[in-house]
């Protein structure tokens, strides 16, 4: 899953950024308001952690710009102000959590997956589809109770699909969700195919009752068997 931080404090945004990378997120940063503005307008967000006191702008219009490209990335805001007015202001916008500064990062991390599993499974740790379990604390999948080896990529692609069963997910939205702002620096996305073979090739030797369904050249489609 793909994380925005938006943080002008170098020293915040770096123990910010190596703490979701070891929960296995996909990080990308905004030090200013302009470049956080130019990467929701561009890019799809599972959270972005936003900061209200940007050298440049006001992190709250990040929130109305959200609103006004009818985007629904997760919101928290991190920010030094603790006033009511300013939690029930930022959460008027649309914010889904508000954390004030300073905090614990496992407080940081217990919030984001909160928020991400309100949004997408119904506030569960574990999610079941048919005969297929994935515990989200463990990152870990299993196929009527035996569990199967993912490697992080396929383990965030397959919960991607998840989350938009029955949608088509076009090859571009998977390669931003999963791999985030390194897929700029690729000609094509066939490696989005490798990864795809062999989830499906894992799925199918263990009896999964999901199908991973392609639309040539579009993208895939995750569908009961």
């Amino acid at each position: 899953m793909k994380i925005l931080v938006v943080e002008d404090e170098p020293e915040l945004m770096a123990s910010i950024s190596q703490s979701l990378e070891k929960e296995k997120y996909v990080v990308e940063r905004a030090e200013s308001y302009q470049k956080a503005l130019s990467k929701i307008i561009g890019y799809e967000y599972s959270c972005i952690l936003l900061d209200i006191t940007l050298p440049d702008g006001n992190g709250l219009d990040i929130l109305k710009e959200l609103k006004k490209l009818n985007k629904s990335d997760s919101v928290i805001i991190i920010s030094a102000k603790d006033s009511l007015d300013d939690k029930l202001l930022g959460l008027g916008y649309g914010a889904d959590d508000y954390l004030t500064k300073p905090f614990h990062l496992a407080e940081l991390n217990a919030r984001i997956k909160a928020v991400l599993r309100r949004k997408s499974f119904e506030g569960q740790n574990i999610f079941s589809i048919n005969n297929l379990t994935i515990d989200f604390d463990n990152h870990t999948v299993s196929i009527n109770d035996t569990a199967i080896s993912l490697n992080r990529k396929e383990f965030d692609i397959l919960t991607y699909l998840v989350e938009n069963k029955n949608r088509l997910v076009t090859k571009t939205s998977i390669a931003e969700h999963v791999w985030g702002d390194y897929t700029d620096e690729s000609d094509d996305l066939e490696f989005i195919y490798s990864q795809i073979k062999n989830l499906r090739k894992k799925l199918n030797t263990t009896g999964a009752e999901i199908e991973i369904r392609s639309v040539y050249g579009i993208g895939y489609k995750l569908t009961d068997l």
